[in-house]
């Protein structure tokens, strides 16, 4: 017997029992479809979290200022201006790993542009920052280095910032007031999108940092050149965790700390606390998909269930095939196909199911969910082999039969 002909009679045993057919198919439908499902929500929330990391910027470091005890009470964090432009610029002069280091002034301020009002983000700047966050500009021009050295009243606007304030409008040239001083839009910012934690990084209007400070969010009375966070690129290759142990060793050198004294800065390794959510979220994947297949198990084991029924309903046409001259492995073939046949169609609309449940989940409730060609794939192959390993042993079990007892089977 050939395997066409073994497939055909698989198709004409499964026909003449349709109902049941179906039936045993359910588990292996129902386990695909939230097979499917799952690895397409897990893998959605996943690539949104790469999203988020490239948003962010490639290997960044932030150095913001640590915690101060003063008259024997500890203070929060940035509670004293511990770092200063000139540490940015002895970073990236001093530490070949450092591609940029941009010091940043930051607060929040209120843009008002005609009659629309909105709070946002102030980000005072250096020409490093567009390097280490990796930020390009998506209409009008960047700073330039005449803005930085004579502290102009120009800024770029967030997608987020441009968008409330002048919806279709375009924007550059017009003038907007920040705390009531004016500045001039000169570019608006390429889109970002969130952060890991949230936050919307398009939210935010960017001037050159002698204005921001000197202008709007005022001037550090004790250090002129005091700025509330400094953002590092590693150069790619280079091993963060050891930039970030050589930029301690330069800020502390620099801050003239002794041994005995615990650092006045913070160090937040963005890479790393990348890489947790990404390994978190895989984490995730795996462990809806480990749930789902459980119901393939229970799929399979209806499959065996079945194929041991049709293996005691068919005695006698066995023990007829045997005895006209088919041999054992042509019946264990004609089983084992009849098996995978069953669960691989079940698969099939189990995938169609769950790409569709995908799909619906992605526009009702708004998850971000990602089918790939390859999980599909995966799914009923997965499936047919669920047939073939739980078909196995009603398959063998009707090769083993003996043709004279067999023919008197009642």
């Amino acid at each position: 017997m050939s395997p066409l002909d073994a497939f055909a009679g698989a198709l004409d045993s499964l026909r003449a029992n349709a109902l049941r057919s179906a039936l045993t198919m359910l588990g292996i439908f129902i386990g695909v479809a939230a097979v499917i499902a799952m690895v397409a929500v897990g893998s959605g929330a996943r690539e949104t979290v790469l999203a988020q990391i490239r948003a962010l910027g490639a290997n960044l470091i932030v150095v913001v200022p640590g915690n101060v005890t003063v008259g024997g009470v500890r203070l929060g964090s940035g509670a004293r201006a511990s770092l200063t432009q000139d540490d940015a610029l002895a970073l990236e002069r001093e530490i070949d790993a450092v591609e940029a280091a941009a010091p940043t002034s930051r607060g929040q301020v209120q843009v008002v542009a005609g009659g629309v009002n909105w709070s946002s983000w102030l980000l005072g700047v250096t020409p490093s920052f567009f390097v280490a966050r990796d930020w390009e500009i998506a209409l009008g021009r960047g700073l330039e280095a005449e803005d930085y050295d004579r502290g102009a009243q120009v800024v770029l606007l967030g997608e987020t910032v441009a968008r409330t304030l002048f919806d279709e409008i375009d924007p550059i040239g017009e003038t907007i007031r920040l705390r009531n001083v004016p500045f001039r839009v000169v570019g608006v910012l390429a889109r970002k999108g969130q952060t890991t934690g949230g936050q919307d990084q398009d939210d935010v209007v960017v001037a050159p940092l002698r204005a921001a400070q000197q202008r709007v969010l005022g001037v550090n009375r004790a250090n002129a050149r005091a700025v509330g966070s400094i953002t590092v690129r590693v150069r790619d290759g280079e091993d963060t965790a050891q930039a970030e142990e050589q930029i301690r060793a330069l800020l502390r050198q620099r801050h003239r700390l002794t041994a005995a004294q615990e650092d006045d800065f913070l160090l937040r390794n963005l890479a790393d606390i990348a890489a947790t959510r990404d390994a978190s979220s895989r984490t995730m994947s795996w462990l809806l998909a480990a749930i789902a297949t459980v119901s393939l198990l229970v799929g399979g084991i209806g499959i065996m269930n079945i194929m041991l029924v049709s293996v005691t309903e068919r005695t006698r046409e066995i023990g007829l095939r045997l005895a006209v001259g088919a041999r054992r492995r042509d019946i264990l073939m004609q089983f084992l196909i009849e098996a995978a046949t069953l669960s691989a169609l079940g698969g099939v609309a189990g995938a169609a199911l769950g790409f569709a449940a995908a799909r619906a989940l992605t526009r009702i409730a708004g998850w971000p969910t990602l089918v790939s060609p390859e999980a599909i794939l995966l799914a009923v192959g997965v499936s047919a082999g669920v047939g073939i390993v739980f078909g196995y042993y009603p398959a063998r079990r009707a090769a083993a039969l003996d043709p004279i007892e067999a023919l008197r089977h009642a």
